[in-house]
C-alpha cells in the first residue's frame, strides 16, 4: 500500500513533486511533437484525457493554417470521446489510429483513406507494444482521479492500456480530473506480473473478484513532464429504451440460459457473464433482473447501465472489467455513490480483463453483437458491405474464441428492413464458424453446437432469418447444395455476395419482384 493512499476532494495532487509540475493544457500539449506517437488513456468513452487532446488539436489547426504539417499517431485502450478522437480528427491531426474507434469523423476519415487504422484484438495491444512491433511510444497522456503523496497514480473510470503506456513512453503527461469520484481509490487492480515468452507465468485469477495486483499505477516522477488539472465528465452516449426486437432477443436468450441450467450444463448462478456494449446487450442485462438467476458474477470488458443495475439489485455479486461505459445519468448517480460499489467492482488493465487464459479458465458466457452472420455461422462484426469499417473487433474475439458459450445477437434486419443481417456469405469475417456457438435474433435462437455446416445453415435460416428474406436464403442454400464445387459448406461463388452488391446498386437486399 502506498503512503497516504486516500485522496480527498480537497487536494487531488498530494505529491509535492508532481504538484510543482502543474501547468495549463496548452503548455502541456507543447511537449507533443509533430510525427510523434501518443498513447492516450480511455476505454469506451471513460477515463480518457479531455484537456490536453483538445489543446493539441488547436495547436495542430494553427500549424496547418501556417502551412506546416502536424499529425500524430494515436494509441488508446479502445474508443474515447469527442474531446480526444473527435477534436483531433476535426483538426486532421491523426495519421494512424489503434486499436478501436467509434467516433464518426474518425470513421469517415478511415474509410476515405485519410487515416491508417490498425484493428486488433484488445487483449493483444499491450503485448504487441512490449514486443516492439508497434514502434516506440513518445508520450503517454493519462487521466487519473488523483495522485498519492509518493507519486502513485490513482486510475479514473477506466484502466485500459494505461500501465503499458506509462511504462513504454519516453515522457508522461497526467490529467487529474476532479469530476471523477475520489472514492474510485481502491477499486483498481493493476497487475505487474505479465511478461513476454519464455518468461510468462500463469495469471493467478481463479474467480472474477480475485485481486492479484496493486490499486495504483506506478510512474517514475522523472518521466512526468506536465500535470494538468481538469473537471470534465466522461462522454458516453445514453442507451435507448429497448425496442420490441431487443426485448425479443433478450427473451430468447434468457430462455436458452434457463434451459441450459435445467439440463445441468450451467450452474444455477450461471457462469461469469461478458457483455458487449450496446442497446441489445443492455436489454439482455435488464432481462436478467427478472430472471431466476441469483448471485451471478461478471468477467467482462466494460460495465454498462444494465450491469450496474444488477449489482445494485444484488443479482450480481461482483464485476471484473477494465472500465465503465455508463450513460450520463447513470454515471452521475454512480459518482455520487461510488463507495457503495467499490468492494464489488474490480477494474483491471485490458490485457487482464480480456486475457484468453483467464476467460477460458473461468468459463465466461460471451454475449456480443454483430453486423451480419452468414448461413454457416461466420460473423462479421466490423465492416459494412465488406470494406467500410464501422468500429472494430474490440474484445469480442478475445471472448468468443475462449468462452464456455459464445453468443452473438442482432436484429434480423437493418436499415428499415432493406438489409438482412443473415446472408448467404458474410462480406467480411471476424469470427469464424468454429468460434460462434449461438446466434440470436428477434425471430429466434439457433444453437449451433455440434452441428455440421449444412445443419447449421438450416438452423440459422429457419430460426434467425427474417420471414421476408427466409425464402431467398432457402432457395440459395438448396441451389448451392445442387451445384456447389463441394458439399461441406456449399457456396455459389457468383452469387454468394450478390445480396451486398444489390444493396449497393439499389439500396436494398430484397430481390427484385
Amino acid at each position: 500500500m502506498h503512503e497516504g493512499a486516500s485522496v480527498d476532494d480537497g487536494q487531488r495532487i498530494q505529491s509535492a513533486r508532481l504538484r510543482a509540475k502543474v501547468t495549463g493544457a496548452d503548455e502541456a500539449a507543447r511537449f507533443i511533437a509533430p510525427g510523434s506517437t501518443v498513447g492516450m488513456s480511455g476505454f469506451t468513452g471513460s477515463g480518457y484525457p479531455k484537456a490536453v487532446p483538445t489543446a493539441l488539436a488547436a495547436r495542430i489547426e494553427a500549424e496547418h493554417a501556417a502551412g506546416r504539417p502536424f499529425r500524430v499517431r494515436v494509441w488508446t485502450g479502445a474508443s474515447t470521446g469527442p474531446e480526444l478522437d473527435g477534436a483531433l480528427a476535426r483538426a486532421a491531426g491523426i495519421e494512424f489510429r489503434l486499436p478501436y474507434n467509434s467516433d464518426p469523423l474518425v470513421r469517415e476519415q478511415i474509410n476515405a483513406g485519410q487515416m491508417e487504422y490498425f484493428d486488433l484484438h484488445l487483449s493483444q495491444v499491450a503485448p504487441m507494444a512490449w514486443q516492439g512491433f508497434l514502434g516506440p511510444l513518445d508520450t503517454a497522456v493519462i487521466e487519473v482521479s488523483g495522485i498519492t503523496p509518493d507519486g502513485a497514480l490513482i486510475p479514473s473510470s477506466s484502466v485500459g492500456n494505461n500501465k503499458t503506456w506509462i511504462d513504454q513512453a519516453r515522457q508522461v503527461i497526467v490529467e487529474v480530473n476532479r469530476w471523477q469520484s475520489a472514492h474510485l481509490d481502491g477499486m483498481h487492480d493493476i497487475y505487474y506480473g505479465t511478461a513476454l515468452p519464455p518468461h510468462r507465468v500463469p495469471i493467478p485469477i481463479l474467480r472474477p473478484g480475485d485481486r492479484i495486483g496493486e490499486p495504483f499505477l506506478r510512474c517514475d516522477p522523472d518521466k512526468v513532464v506536465a500535470v494538468v488539472e481538469t473537471d470534465a465528465p466522461d462522454r458516453n452516449l445514453p442507451f435507448r429504451a429497448p425496442d420490441e426486437a431487443a426485448r425479443a432477443i433478450a427473451g430468447h436468450l434468457l430462455e436458452f440460459l434457463r434451459h441450459e441450467v435445467k439440463l445441468g450444463r450451467l450452474p444455477a448462478a450461471l457462469l461469469p457473464i461478458q457483455s458487449g456494449v450496446g442497446n441489445i446487450p443492455n436489454a439482455v442485462l435488464g432481462g436478467l433482473l427478472d430472471s431466476p438467476f441469483e448471485r451471478m458474477s461478471a468477467y467482462t470488458e466494460v460495465i454498462q447501465d444494465g450491469m450496474l443495475d444488477l449489482l445494485a439489485a444484488d443479482r450480481l455479486s461482483v464485476i471484473s472489467a477494465t472500465g465503465l461505459s455508463l450513460s450520463p445519468p447513470t454515471a452521475a448517480a454512480f459518482n455520487a455513490d461510488v463507495a457503495r460499489y467499490r468492494g464489488r467492482i474490480v477494474l483491471r488493465p485490458q490485457e487482464i480483463s480480456n486475457h484468453p487464459e483467464v476467460i477460458r479458465r473461468l468459463g465466461c458466457l460471451a454475449m456480443n453483437g454483430l453486423i451480419e452472420a452468414d448461413i454457416y455461422g461466420a460473423v462479421n462484426s466490423t465492416h459494412v458491405m465488406g470494406s467500410r469499417i464501422q468500429n472494430g473487433i474490440g474484445g469480442s474475439g478475445d471472448f468468443a474464441r475462449n468462452a464456455y458459450i459464445s453468443i452473438f445477437m442482432t436484429p434480423s434486419t437493418a436499415k428499415e428492413g432493406r438489409i438482412s443481417t443473415i446472408v448467404p456469405q458474410a462480406s467480411h469475417v471476424d469470427h469464424i464458424p468454429q468460434d460462434v456457438q449461438v446466434i440470436v435474433t428477434e425471430q429466434g435462437l439457433a444453437d449451433l453446437r455440434g452441428l455440421s455446416p449444412k445443419q447449421r445453415a438450416r438452423q440459422i435460416i429457419e430460426r434467425c432469418a427474417h420471414p421476408d428474406f427466409r425464402p431467398a436464403l432457402e432457395d440459395y442454400f438448396e441451389r448451392a447444395r445442387a451445384h456447389a464445387y463441394g458439399q461441406q459448406s456449399p457456396s455459389l461463388l457468383t452469387e454468394a455476395l450478390s445480396w451486398h452488391q444489390r444493396y449497393l446498386d439499389t439500396g436494398s437486399m430484397r430481390p427484385s419482384p
